[in-house]
């Protein structure tokens, strides 16, 4: 296995590694507020998911990217390349923007989720403003997914 091959899947990997610990970290942090909630009221126990699963994109969006690079390097489905140095660096970097901003959006928005789920608890149908506040942090994320495709889609091999 070539240098560049090695740096190209590393850099996947960190995609997917540093963007599942922010979704991991977020849900515990929702979940752990929501079973709060619901051992005192198990009927919210809806909007308590809603607001529980959401850091959890992150993860997704970190593990698309990961898939893309291996599409990119022909590991599925294809014959594998051998990118240079050069080209294996630039896949690696390409995949930090959705690797550091899935890790601190993740976390960031577990914890607003775990704020709306205590509002919820005292305000039942007050459960799209939270939601609505914890999508404005996972614009973030999606700005790193977006970066970090049009990145790889930029790199020829």
């Amino acid at each position: 296995m070539s240098l560049g091959l090695t740096l190209a899947i590393l850099g996947g990997a960190l995609a997917v590694l540093m963007a599942g610990i922010g979704s991991a970290i977020g849900i515990g942090l929702a979940g752990q507020a929501a079973s709060g909630v619901m051992s005192e009221d198990p009927s919210k126990f809806g909007s308590m998911l809603l607001l529980s699963a959401l850091p959890g994109t992150q993860g997704i969006y970190g593990f698309l990217s990961g898939f893309l690079v291996i599409l990119k390097v022909g590991l599925i489905g294809g014959e594998v390349v051998s990118p240079t140095v050069q080209q294996g660096l630039q896949i690696m970097f390409a995949c930090f923007p959705i690797a550091f901003t899935g890790l601190i959006s993740g976390i960031h928005q577990g914890k607003v989720c775990a704020s709306g789920v205590y509002m919820v608890a005292k305000q039942p149908k007050e459960v799209t403003k939270p939601m609505v506040l914890a999508a404005l942090v996972e614009t973030y994320a999606v700005l790193g997914l977006l970066a970090t495709v049009l990145i790889l889609n930029g790199i020829s091999i």
